[in-house]
């Protein structure tokens, strides 16, 4: 591939067949190259990055080229091993701030200055496989930064994981994460239990109200259709959608959001499972 320009030792800019500006990033893909030389990518573990919006690449740009190397070699291998892990594609705006927040944080570490997160219980219920990754993070930054966090940094980067699953920012996962905290704090309260939180139910209804959130947010509603499941199951499982019922108002009445029948359905189902393993 031929290079347009070097941006450090790990990253450069190349042309694609429409002539736009892609970033390709990679352990020392750039290593001693000059722009104009051509580079054998086969030799390498990379990636390419590439946005149609301007605003968007020329910002990513410009920080592969300002931040130091070795917050882009940690970030890309947090974001890889979450990838690999769990068999998802972040958007690529988690490079840059991840990388950025990494190199903030790093900073006020190291200047004694300690921050705590306001969300972390809610991060860590709700988001067990993000919060997962940002503990693995803050070992692998300990290992390669010489710095060591506290679990509140492993919150913080498990919402630069979630921003990135979700195409949000992080203003949008604050509200995100508080409306999930506030629908399962409706159903404990409504059943009286406590929900086992490494069961297969519990992942499954936290990931289910993840995206159910972030449609609020957007205002993306399911359309109402004659749905002869949701007048069975409401009948079958009365109290999960009795339940519902309660949650369904208070979004109403606190975020203007009307609930299709369709989105009532699945929160009974959830429900009803979740409940089911629940600890009375």
């Amino acid at each position: 591939m031929l290079i347009d320009k070097v941006l450090n030792n790990n990253a450069f800019i190349s042309l694609d067949e429409n002539g736009e500006e892609i970033v390709v990033m990679g352990k020392g893909v750039a290593f001693g190259k000059k722009g104009n030389q051509y580079v054998d990518l086969s030799n390498f573990n990379y990636k390419i990055f590439s946005n149609k919006d301007k605003q968007l690449n020329d910002k990513f740009i410009s920080v592969i080229s300002d931040i130091p190397e070795e917050y882009l070699s940690v970030t890309t291998k947090i974001v890889n091993g979450y990838e690999a892990e769990y068999s998802k594609k972040l958007n690529d705006i988690v490079y840059i701030s991840l990388a950025e927040h990494i190199q903030g944080a790093v900073e006020r570490t190291k200047n004694g200055i300690k921050v705590s997160n306001p969300l972390f219980l809610e991060i860590k219920r709700l988001f067990p496989n993000e919060y997962k990754a940002g503990k693995n993070a803050l070992e692998l930054i300990k290992n390669e930064l010489k710095v060591e966090f506290n679990e509140d940094e492993a919150a913080y980067i498990a919402q630069h994981i979630v921003n990135a699953e979700l195409d949000n920012d992080i203003s949008n996962i604050t509200n995100i994460t508080k409306l999930m905290q506030e629908i399962t704090h409706i159903v404990k309260y409504y059943f009286r239990v406590e929900f086992e939180e490494d069961s297969n139910a519990y992942y499954r209804f936290v990931t289910h109200l993840k995206f159910f959130a972030q449609r609020i947010f957007k205002n993306n509603s399911y359309e109402d259709n004659d749905n002869d499941l949701f007048n069975i199951l409401k009948e079958k499982y009365s109290k999960s959608y009795k339940c519902v019922v309660k949650i369904k108002e208070f979004i109403e009445n606190t975020y203007d959001y009307k609930l299709s029948e369709e989105e009532q359905l699945y929160l009974i189902i959830h429900i009803e499972r979740i409940v089911t393993k629940a600890i009375i």
